[in-house]
């Protein structure tokens, strides 16, 4: 089945801060709706009003990933009354199509997992995919399509809050990008410029060190809520997709609906000299500022076999 003719699909992400809904008829999402965790009701309009959308087209569905089981629960449970229509939940009923190469046992979220196949699918290259939200987590995707995993550590805004929290002279703040001068002249701007250089530099040396493993340099995007906030004058970063996880679920619908189609465009996006990772991004969306300089180089990548040698299982 071409791309344009895919199934319509009503992606809904739900996450530790926001719920996010889109309508997808083909690769890139019809619209982007953000709604706060909490408004459970807020979320089901949004998902109304979508559905209402699509609902008539032949094969359409919903898809819902989620870690935040209390509020998707709540969600998938309103949503099957009033949609009148079975609401899929990823990976329970459609797997995420990405091969994984990690301990046995291990359950990556299925955030991290729905990113890696969106970034996969485009890029069809190695890369680094920073999601920048509650947690900040940045993991990687080989040059054969495999998920390794990753690091995992507090958001921003999570650190903040337990500076305030775990001691007993640091105020309670909000975030903001610094401005001014390197160092902060009072408390507060200390607080910031700690926990924005401090994640900043995370990402810049994990990148560094998957680079040194793999042999070869990835392409490096961001997604999350504070991505923007973060990285949009990033030199490292090629792109910012802020609906990088509902590509995802797309995705992986398209594939349990048409276990055996492959599109004729395998996905490939031609990196221009910028470093740009080619996602067709909404007016509301971001881009970086300034676009990775030169090229990217990669190695010839880590094949996954029984003889490897790497001690995973290969899925």
């Amino acid at each position: 089945m071409p791309e344009s003719a895919q199934p319509p699909v009503l992606a809904i992400q739900v996450g530790n801060s926001r719920i996010k809904l889109a309508v997808f008829r083909g690769e890139d999402p019809d619209e982007v709706v953000f709604i706060a965790k909490d408004d459970v009701a807020g979320a089901v309009e949004a998902a109304t009003r979508l559905y209402e959308t699509i609902g008539a087209e032949i094969e359409s569905s919903v898809v819902v990933a989620s870690v935040n089981k209390p509020v998707s629960d709540a969600l998938v449970s309103t949503l099957r009354d009033q949609l009148a229509c079975e609401v899929y939940i990823a990976p329970d009923d459609m797997p995420v199509p990405i091969g994984t190469c990690l301990d046995a046992g291990a359950r990556p979220g299925v955030d991290r997992l729905l990113n890696a196949a969106a970034a996969w699918h485009k890029l069809r290259q190695a890369c680094v995919i920073i999601d920048a939200g509650t947690c900040i987590t940045v993991d990687f995707v080989d040059g054969e399509g495999v998920f390794h995993g990753g690091a995992i550590a507090p958001g921003v805004r999570m650190q903040l809050k337990a500076l305030h929290e775990h001691t007993a002279a640091l105020p309670p703040i909000d975030f903001a990008v610094p401005e001014g001068l390197a160092w902060g002249s009072n408390t507060r701007e200390a607080m910031i410029r700690g926990v924005y250089h401090g994640a900043r530099g995370l990402v810049w040396r994990l990148i560094e060190k998957y680079a040194e493993q793999y042999g070869g340099f990835p392409v490096a995007i961001a997604t999350g809520g504070d991505a923007g906030a973060l990285f949009s004058d990033d030199e490292l970063i090629s792109q910012i997709v802020p609906d990088l996880v509902l590509r995802g679920v797309a995705l992986a619908a398209k594939a349990a609906l048409e276990p055996d189609g492959e599109s004729s465009d395998d996905g490939r996006s031609a990196l221009g000299a910028g470093g740009a990772a080619g996602f067709s991004l909404l007016p509301q969306q971001v881009e970086p500022k300034h676009a990775r300089r030169g090229t990217t180089e990669l190695g010839d990548g880590h094949v996954h076999d029984d003889d490897c040698g790497c001690g995973h299982d290969h899925e």
